[in-house]
């Protein structure tokens, strides 16, 4: 199993990460994708966004953003790469389209993303409520021992402390995607959801990521590991801490 130890002496490419900041960067480089994929997620977006403001049709809208991910779904098989952007872009098109059809009106498409929006900010608060920060998550995600025990990081209570603040910049993000797309929503802006849409995902990404270097650069909170924050399993115990 690992241990609270492990955290601080296996991060991926340097073994000497000294203080709690150093080890999320190095852990959040290596979780985080990269531009292509964000691309590859947006590319639906602009296709339905360009396709009604020609048609002014849900169906040609739904069948353009359709054939953009198939599209880049064949792309991306081609040259045997993962296509698990792809895949996640296919999910969203697949459940935007549905709610557009159902209800015949281009903007339900973006009703999905907006309600996940809301759930993610909800979740992602109440995980820095009981100290359970999502962001804690991604970081030992980068981890390759994760598999064998997941919440290590918590026992260092520098560590959890430090995502908390990280995982209230995601809040953030997801609570201005909320404020300003929701509006649009209930206003019937088409084009204007297609542009927030676009403008609140890659790029809003990178304006948080942008916050939490700055928090990573300007924090030196040593590594240390400390006891779990939860109720210590007994001696001999096969279960892990949850």
């Amino acid at each position: 199993m690992a241990t609270s130890e492990d955290i601080v002496t296996r991060a991926p490419g340097d073994i000497t990460a000294h203080t709690v900041e150093t080890l999320i960067r190095e852990r959040l480089s290596s979780a985080v994708g990269g531009a292509r994929g964000s691309l590859e997620t947006a590319l639906p977006t602009i296709a339905f966004v360009a396709a009604w403001m020609w048609r002014h049709d849900v169906k040609a809208a739904v069948v353009a953003s359709a054939v953009i991910v198939l599209i880049l779904l064949v792309v991306r098989l081609a040259s045997r790469q993962t296509p698990r952007y792809v895949l996640s872009a296919v999910l969203a098109t697949a459940i935007a389209a549905y709610f557009a059809l159902r209800s015949g009106r281009a903007e339900a498409a973006f009703l999905p993303g907006i309600l996940t929006s809301a759930a993610w900010g909800v979740g992602s608060l109440l995980s820095v409520m009981v100290r359970w920060p999502i962001v804690g998550f991604i970081v030992a995600a980068g981890d390759p021992h994760m598999a064998e025990d997941p919440t290590a990081w918590r026992r260092d209570g520098g560590l959890v402390r430090v995502c908390q603040k990280l995982t209230m910049v995601l809040v953030l993000l997801y609570a201005v995607r909320v404020v300003v797309m929701f509006p649009l929503y209930l206003a019937g802006q088409v084009t204007l959801l297609g542009v927030a849409k676009i403008a609140l995902g890659w790029p809003a990404y990178l304006c948080a990521l942008a916050v939490m270097g700055m928090i990573l650069v300007r924090g030196k909170t040593p590594l240390t590991p400390s006891e779990p924050l939860g109720t210590p399993e007994p001696l001999g115990s096969a279960e892990p801490l949850v």
